[in-house]
């Protein structure tokens, strides 16, 4: 009997014995963009180009024998291909889903649990190439002592009435942000197992990004050039993936589609659409490619 590997998070996985691995492929666990091996095989291939691994019958072409293929560094032969991100979701759950988290966050106390809910929910609608079945682990009690804390510190600044305290409230705010990044890229998985993805930004840098994005409002357009920057800063910070992250959007693309979507949300009912034309463009936009590949900005 044929024993199987195949990659997850840069490493193999197995061997399994034909039957167990057959079950995974049923199970969902190996997907068609997988990349498996058997002995027999020269280098690992995606499951879909292994003729009779998913439709059943035939076995894979034999090719001389030899050991699996060395995955040491968290790469592998055939690696994993690169491309843009994207976004699916039907306009109802997206339109009911929000109105829940927006009572939650309404009345305050279900807060962290109404966001991880949603966030369970949204993540999800990312397709990412290579890493099928995205997922987020987090807990919602993680976020209590932030969220609680931030509240308690807000109420005795407001009691005390001091302008440089509410300065640092709105600095405690952008920390609190920060966190909440670094929580969230920490708790995406992909087919149930941790990416190990960490965002590296430092907490000043971001602090320094949203206080430009602040004074940008000013100048009217000049916003929309420093989200740009501020998006490619976020994408460069994040680690623990063999690809880059890039972000390819413009200034200028972010502008007018700024100017739209503020335009057609005073509308009111179109909002829901609108949410999700913006989401799709910011992932077509956020591409993975190989590391020390020139991309354009």
């Amino acid at each position: 009997m044929a024993s199987w590997f195949y990659a997850s998070e840069g490493k193999q996985q197995g061997p399994f014995p034909e039957g167990q691995f057959r079950d995974l492929v049923a199970q969902g666990v190996v997907r068609p963009d997988t990349l498996v091996w058997t002995e027999g095989m020269a280098g690992w291939q995606k499951a879909a180009e292994i003729p009779g691994l998913l439709g059943g019958g035939g076995a894979p072409p034999m090719i001389p024998a030899g050991g699996p293929p060395m995955m040491g560094g968290g790469g592998y032969g055939g690696a994993v291909s690169g491309g843009a991100l994207s976004v699916d979701f039907g306009i109802l759950e997206f339109t009911w889903r929000t109105i829940v988290l927006l009572i939650g966050m309404i009345f305050v106390i279900p807060a962290p649990w109404a966001f991880v809910w949603y966030t369970n929910w949204i993540v999800p609608c990312v397709k990412v190439p290579g890493r099928p079945n995205l997922s987020f682990t987090g807990s919602a009690m993680t976020l209590v002592p932030w969220y609680f804390g931030f509240i308690v510190l807000a109420i005795v600044i407001g009691f005390i009435g001091s302008q440089l305290l509410s300065n640092l409230l709105f600095i405690a705010q952008i920390v609190l942000y920060w966190l909440l990044i670094k929580w969230m890229v920490a708790n995406l998985a992909s087919n149930g197992q941790p990416l190990g993805l960490s965002f590296t930004g430092s907490v000043w840098a971001y602090i320094g990004w949203n206080l430009l994005f602040a004074i940008s409002i000013i100048t009217i357009i000049g916003w929309a050039w420093v989200a740009a920057a501020q998006m490619r800063w976020f994408c460069r910070s994040i680690e623990g993936t063999r690809r880059e992250i890039v972000f390819q959007g413009s200034g200028l693309d972010i502008l007018w589609r700024g100017i739209v979507a503020a335009i057609l949300c005073s509308l009111i009912i179109p909002i829901p659409w609108v949410y999700r034309w913006i989401m799709n463009w910011f992932a077509s936009q956020t591409e993975l490619a190989p590391r020390g590949s020139q991309a354009r900005m």
